[in-house]
């Protein structure tokens, strides 16, 4: 129960400590992905696609927009991520994977 509960305080971690830019792009391709998603069966996949497209959205917000040396950012994500618990990966594919199943079943009921 103590590794259920891990994951949950890093789930509601990411939440009340992002920023609404932040939160925005999660929204945003968590959404996108659920809409583009032609069958439930593909979940996991359209989930791992999210993430990578959440990480680079990321990645271009902070050279876009903070200013960030591209070379140096890309390296120290490229660490970062490298070094990532399983339970904070763990922690983005639950949020994404629900809000993506969501609005795929959402969209499918709607476009029937």
């Amino acid at each position: 129960m103590s590794a259920v509960m891990d994951v949950w305080h890093n789930i509601t971690g990411i939440f009340t400590a992002a920023d609404w830019i932040t939160l925005a792009l999660m929204a945003v391709v968590a959404i996108g992905a659920g809409v583009i998603m032609q069958e439930f069966g593909a979940i996991v996949t359209t989930t791992i696609v999210a993430l990578v497209v959440y990480a680079l959205a990321v990645y271009a917000r902070a050279v876009l927009l903070g200013g960030q040396n591209a070379a140096q950012l890309a390296d120290k994500n490229w660490h970062g991520f490298l070094g990532l618990p399983v339970e904070t990966l763990i922690a983005y594919a639950i949020p994404f994977a629900v809000v993506i199943g969501v609005v795929h079943a959402v969209r499918s009921a709607v476009w029937r």
